[in-house]
């Protein structure tokens, strides 16, 4: 009697076993992507829900993430191999093929359509207007980068010489414009959330305009990769932008309050209702929308600000810069 109880409980161990192996092995089964994102902001909150929610590891993927602080080093990371994805500004991807590099970055995926930052003064302006800078100091971004020229851009729409009408600085990083601008004469400054909302909840300054709002829509900022590596991985790209997409329909249909609670753990610091705030405004200012989608004429338009900016002589061919395909299937395949 005794040895068919062992049996019985040899066999339930072993069952036991197997479960755990079998759930360790569906663990393993997990691809781990290398990926760069340019900063850690809340205007990516689409991608950080998709981590949270567990929409990654429900396409058997697993992000080991880095953060590059700049564009440009996002870039050189994928170009290097360093990383396999990037989410970065388009606008290196266009630097790139004009370098003449075969194998250059491709954008397979939009994240956000607008610019994400908002400016700030030092007090309270309910009728600002643009013109208002004339004459002042403003920090703003850093040379080359799509938040400078994308300002610069709204400066001169609105009849202001960046360089002769008002003192722009744009030496400091990413990360320091905030304490510069509170310590400082400056009278403006241009910044993304939550820092923005932060300032202003310390008192140390009001936001007057949103930036994207007052520009046109374009791919701000998106997912990329060697050109190669979406020929040699179609499926591991497939499944990044299916997470995304969930991601993106996630954050459409929940309040800012749940997107921040979602998002809490990327950002432990932060203060849910202050993020919530942020995440209002560019939810507000349809800063994601529900499509990864790119349209070639939003491209050309961001190449007419770096035209405008200087940084390039001529516009490349939009298309070679451009892969829906991904995003259309997602979207075929994946219930909103």
């Amino acid at each position: 009697m005794r040895f068919k109880y062992l049996i019985v409980i040899a066999v339930v161990l072993t069952l036991i076993a197997s479960s755990i192996a079998g759930c360790s092995s569906k663990e393993q089964k997990l691809t781990k992507i290398n990926f760069v994102e340019t900063v850690h902001s809340i205007f990516y909150a689409p991608y950080y829900v998709a981590v949270s929610q567990g929409f990654f590891k429900e396409e058997g993927l697993e992000l080991v993430i880095t953060t590059a602080q700049g564009s440009d080093k996002a870039a050189t990371a994928v170009l290097s191999g360093t990383a396999d994805i990037g989410l970065q500004g388009p606008e290196t991807t266009v630097y790139v093929l004009l370098e003449g590099r075969d194998d250059y970055l491709v954008n397979f995926g939009q994240l956000t359509r607008k610019d994400g930052s908002f400016l700030l003064g030092k007090k309270p302006e309910p009728d600002f207007k643009w013109e208002n800078l004339r004459g002042k100091k403003v920090i703003g971004g850093r040379p080359g980068g799509m938040p400078e020229m994308t300002l610069e851009y709204v400066l001169k729409q609105h009849g202001l010489d960046p360089k002769k009408d008002l003192t722009l600085i744009t030496n400091l990083q990413f990360t320091a414009a905030a304490g510069a601008f509170m310590s400082s004469d400056a009278d403006y400054v241009a910044l993304f959330e939550p820092t923005a909302s932060m300032v202003e909840k310390q008192g140390g300054g009001y936001i007057v305009a949103s930036v994207g709002a007052s520009s046109h829509e374009v791919p701000y900022t998106t997912f990329n990769a060697k050109k190669s590596y979406i020929e040699k991985h179609p499926d591991i790209i497939q499944k990044f932008v299916n997470a995304v997409y969930k991601g993106m329909l996630w954050v459409d249909s929940h309040s800012p309050k749940e997107v921040a609670e979602a998002i809490k753990p990327f950002f432990p610091d932060a203060d849910v209702d202050l993020m919530a705030t942020a995440i209002e405004r560019y939810k507000n200012q349809n800063t994601w929308g529900t499509t990864l989608k790119m349209k070639v004429e939003d491209f050309d338009f961001l190449q007419t600000i770096l035209l405008d900016a200087g940084v390039i002589k001529e516009k490349v061919d939009s298309r070679l810069l451009i892969n829906n395909t991904f995003a259309e299937k997602a979207e075929k395949t994946i219930k909103k």
